[in-house]
């Protein structure tokens, strides 16, 4: 997740890179970058980029005589996103007061980021005003709708209580589809498209799965908890896993395509 709101340490962003990306974001990613209408030489810019697997995949797609930004206001996740592919522009800073003119880009995209701005409809806003063209936004959807995460999200609250849920929930926190039609419409984009989904996180075994989805609540539990989480995880996520232990968590994504009103 490319946050907003919580500063990240160096470890994290490459653990985020090393793991969350290939486990769910590139496949997330390789969507968005085919549904998105962009040509060579054209302007881009990912807002809330994170370590940059949107920007590289839509730079490669609109070839070296274009200018393609990737933005997030964390500079550990700008500090990865360099290491990988320096030839492209990374910049720090907020999705709700974007440093950029009006219509800088022919294509403005955001992904797995709008549910943790502190002010969905100004960023979305600002998307609208930068941009000349389109704007794309990718986000998770419901939970009811994304059965490995709900059945983890109810051993959680059987065990951590309410606020570790919360925690955990905030993730999915703009996936009702009305909700987002009108942070839209607030926003003044009229949208274009709007589609649904089931993507899947994909990780090598129950272990790892769990490591990667309790991050968000590692400091509110105790080892006591995290075993009975996990002990319990393993049984409602057992129609999950395949022969060999790996994970396959079905999740529920929105991609929404808009232009500015």
């Amino acid at each position: 997740m490319s946050e907003q709101t919580y500063a990240l340490s160096a470890d994290a962003a490459e653990f985020y890179e090393a793991t969350f990306v290939p486990a769910l974001f590139r496949q997330w990613a390789e969507r968005l970058a085919r549904s998105v209408p962009v040509k060579p030489g054209g302007s881009v810019l990912d807002v809330a980029c994170g370590t940059g697997v949107v920007t590289r995949l839509l730079a490669d797609r609109v070839g070296p005589d274009s200018r393609v930004v990737g933005l997030d206001l964390n500079d550990a996740m700008l500090d990865v996103a360099r290491r990988l592919r320096p030839e492209l522009r990374w910049q720090q800073g907020d999705a709700c007061a974007l440093p950029f003119p009006d219509g800088s880009f022919d294509l403005v995209v955001s992904q797995a980021a709008l549910m943790f701005f502190g002010d969905r409809v100004a960023a979305l806003r600002e998307m609208g005003r930068v941009s000349h063209g389109r704007i794309a936004v990718q986000v998770p959807g419901r939970l009811t709708r994304s059965p490995g995460y709900l059945a983890l999200t109810d051993v959680v609250a059987d065990h951590a209580g309410p606020h570790a849920v919360d925690m955990l929930g905030a993730y999915f926190a703009v996936g009702e589809p009305d909700q987002l039609t009108t942070l839209f419409e607030s926003a003044d984009l009229r949208i274009d498209r709007f589609d649904t989904w089931i993507g899947a996180t994909e990780l090598d075994s129950i272990a790892t799965f769990l490591a990667v989805e309790l991050l968000p609540i590692a400091d509110q539990i105790d080892d006591a908890v995290r075993d009975r989480i996990t002990r319990d995880a393993r049984t409602v996520l057992a129609s999950f896993v395949d022969p060999t232990g790996a994970v396959s968590a079905p999740i529920e994504v929105h991609l929404i395509t808009a232009h500015r009103t």
